[in-house]
């Protein structure tokens, strides 16, 4: 099991940034795939965005642009620089993980180790 711990969810205004982390410890036996979802209250779990194991990053429609993923294979932390943001990005962020490639990013079921979540609220 891959344990998963995220940081930097908080409160910011409309046109701010936050950066989020997720740490993953445990047993991590080969590279990771690893993506970031959001869910609000009464709205299924989206996607936001992924770096997979062997490199490429891939991002929702709603925040290219705005957000970059990014991983540090050394010490399997991924990454999420979140600017520009809006009051629809606010959510509750998690991060999820898997090794090998996920046949595709943002599919739920893709991903078999789940963080339990940050915060993220934009205020205007």
């Amino acid at each position: 099991q891959v344990h998963l711990v995220e940081s930097g969810g908080g409160s910011v205004d409309v046109g701010g940034s936050l950066t989020l982390s997720c740490a993953a410890s445990g047993r991590i036996y080969d590279a990771l795939s690893m993506a970031w979802f959001r869910q609000v209250p009464g709205k299924e779990r989206e996607g936001v965005a992924a770096v997979l194991s062997v490199g490429p990053t891939s991002y929702a429609d709603s925040v290219k642009g705005r957000f970059t993923v990014s991983k540090d294979a050394t010490k399997n932390i991924m990454y999420l620089r979140m600017d520009n943001l809006e009051p629809g990005d606010s959510a509750v962020y998690y991060c999820a993980a898997r090794h090998g490639v996920p046949i595709e990013d943002f599919e739920e079921d893709q991903y078999n180790n789940w963080g339990q979540g940050t915060q993220v609220t934009v205020s205007s």
